[in-house]
């Protein structure tokens, strides 16, 4: 009976230590992808020439300590080579994407005032 306890435990931390490759994700692989993204994200906006201010705006849903340290970082790495800003090429496309849904409500609001109203005579035709 103690044997088969003994191999029951074995087995059970065999598998568990296999669990890396049935892609369950711990929470410590997840925040350092977040980290890395923001970091990612941070950098480019640097590169691109954006403030920082800019650039938490356009990414809302990035980490903002992580963007910081990713622009502070490309900051330094540009400095120390001498490297210009790369000015971005699709500018009309961010700044639509930087608009608030409130400006789109607005607009489709003003579309729905230009239609002419039904007309109403008030007296029903017998």
């Amino acid at each position: 009976m103690k044997a088969c306890r003994h191999v029951l435990v074995l087995a059970a931390a065999l598998l568990m230590a296999g669990c890396d490759m049935l892609g369950i994700e711990s929470a410590q692989v997840l925040a350092e992808r977040k980290e890395a993204d923001g970091k990612a994200v941070g950098g480019g906006c640097r590169h691109a020439g954006r403030a920082l201010e800019d650039c938490y705006t356009l990414n809302r849903k990035a980490d903002k300590a992580a963007v910081f340290a990713g622009w502070r970082e490309m900051n330094d790495y540009m400095r120390e080579n001498k490297i210009d800003d790369v000015a971005p090429q699709m500018g009309a496309a961010t700044e639509l994407a930087a608009k608030p849904a409130a400006a789109d409500a607005k607009a489709s609001a003003s579309d729905k005032d230009n239609k002419p109203a039904p007309a109403k005579t008030g007296k029903h035709e017998s």
